[in-house]
């Protein structure tokens, strides 16, 4: 999920979200048993697929892999890996620069600033397209690496641009619009080659090892993004210069995944007589088959469509209250940057004490508790716009610090028990599909979300001007949050801890 206004988490639990990112990669394991058929049917001893947490390839396709090959390569995918997550993470730095760039220098209305930001994100909802592509298409002899270059290169070509062209002007204001297009096609291919790199290396390692690492690369790529790029802005007052400062990033990026050999991480291979077998349409047929199948299984589809609508339904007013803080309020861009900090330290310390502790709650009980809280969350920015808090004796300032980032926060954190189910419930040979198409589903529902706030903005009449309206659409958006209660039943009552319980008593 990455948003505009802040750096989405698209790949790690999230990664939604700016207005992003986030979404720490979570790769899916399968069932022993299931390995222990698949390698009796293809005459192969069972050691040999022992090693694999996450076959992503047929049933029928056999895995060479070396685990001591594995290790050689282990520091180089590391470093790649570790400095793409980073990156991922960091791309709030520029995106809040850019946001005050269209509302100051451009003079864009709240409304219209919404649409722009999400509109960008469309590139976001092809990801499962590019993932099967980058399954399915060599570059050479490779087809990862070729893959992160290739949306590096689109990204730096994005910023450089930004960097260079004329403050205002409406040939300005379209080659803008095509540059964030581009950014985020960029951003697409990169965190799905990234993704998949990590998925391959997960099989020949312990599972959660590297997930782990990917998390915290990327939770603290977004952390100093969002700290840094506010006192930047403050200091500067020049939003090139943080376009021109990533764009040096993404050399760096571009540098280091050129002058790296995919075959010297030594990946799990595939046999050549597979990668001939079927032709190119057969595979992506095969596996687009399966990824239908797969999510109209009643099990997927019903907590699928509960956690898209929840997010759908509710018109986020994301650039109303942007515009009602720095023009109305005249927020600090170092506030609003530390104010998102605070939002992932949130979802840090959610995630931990789920892990911990409310993986024993059935998961229905959690969404419904998480889906008042995210509701209420909404609801408090009527105090900052009312100007309760003021009368209270709380500055605006200390009010959006601790408070602005808290529904985006929770709105992160509501998918992670999704994660967890599908990974239980998926298919083998259909996990990195479906989960693609989990995070393409939601980026989709965020753009809905916020094209329906646009409207919701526009009719109620909220301006640059005229911010008298505002607390209409905030309870608006309150009641909308509310309304996804009344199916909540679409979700399974099944502990996630009970799950891993029972999948691990079938090994």
């Amino acid at each position: 999920m990455v948003c505009l206004s802040k750096a989405i988490f698209t790949s790690a639990i999230h990664r939604t979200t700016p207005s992003l990112p986030y979404h720490p990669p979570t790769i899916f394991s399968c069932d022993r048993e299931a390995r222990r058929i698949r390698a009796a049917h293809c005459n192969k001893k069972s050691r040999v697929v022992k090693h694999l947490v996450n076959p992503t390839l047929k049933p029928s396709s056999s895995l060479i892999t070396t685990e001591g090959g594995s290790r050689g390569g282990s520091d180089e995918l590391l470093a790649l890996c570790g400095f793409g997550y980073w990156v991922q993470g960091f791309r709030c730095f520029p995106w809040l620069a850019l946001n005050f760039h269209l509302v100051h220098a451009l003079s864009l209305s709240p409304s219209t600033l919404q649409l722009i930001q999400n509109i960008g994100n469309l590139p976001m909802v092809a990801k499962p397209l590019l993932g099967v592509i980058s399954d399915a298409v060599y570059i050479g002899d490779a087809h990862r690496l070729p893959y992160i270059s290739i949306g590096a290169i689109l990204q730096l070509v994005s910023w450089g641009t930004l960097a260079l062209i004329p403050v205002t002007g409406g040939e300005t204001f379209q080659a803008l619009i095509t540059c964030i297009l581009l950014s985020n096609l960029g951003a697409s291919f990169v965190e799905v080659a990234t993704d998949a790199l990590v998925a391959e290396f997960s099989r020949t390692r312990s599972a959660g090892q590297l997930q782990s690492y990917a998390f915290i690369a990327l939770a603290a790529g977004a952390m100093l993004g969002n700290l840094s790029s506010g006192f930047t802005l403050l200091k500067t007052q020049e939003p090139k210069i943080l376009f021109f400062i990533f764009a040096l990033l993404l050399c760096v990026q571009i540098t280091l995944s050129l002058t790296t050999k995919e075959s010297s991480l030594h990946l799990p291979t595939t046999p050549n007589h597979t990668l001939i077998c079927n032709s190119l349409a057969e595979n992506l047929s095969k596996q687009f088959s399966d990824l239908v199948t797969a999510i109209n299984e009643e099990a997927i589809a019903y907590p699928l469509s509960w956690i898209v609508a929840s997010v759908a339904i509710v018109p986020i007013l994301t650039g109303s209250m942007f515009c009602f803080q720095t023009q109305y309020l005249n927020i600090d861009p170092a506030i609003i940057g530390l104010s998102k900090v605070v939002g992932q330290l949130v979802v840090l310390l959610a995630t931990f004490i789920y892990d911990h502790y409310l993986k024993r709650i059935p998961m229905r009980r959690l969404l419904f508790g998480a889906q008042i809280l995210y509701a209420l969350a909404l609801l408090s920015d009527l105090v900052l716009v009312k100007q309760v808090n003021v009368k209270l004796g709380i500055s605006n300032e200390v009010y959006v610090l601790c408070l602005s980032g808290l529904a985006e926060a929770i709105a992160q954190f509501k998918i992670l028990p999704f994660t967890v189910l599908f990974s239980h419930l998926c298919p083998s040979g259909c996990e990195g599909s479906l989960f693609a198409f989990l995070t393409s589903a939601m980026c989709l529902s965020s753009i809905l979300s916020g094209i329906l706030g646009v409207g919701v903005a526009t009719l109620i009449g909220v301006s640059s001007g005229d911010y008298s309206n505002l607390p209409i659409g905030i309870v608006v958006q309150f009641i909308a949050a509310l309304v996804p209660l009344g199916w909540i039943s679409y979700i399974p009552l099944t502990r996630n801890e009970e799950m891993v319980v029972a999948k691990r008593s079938k090994g």
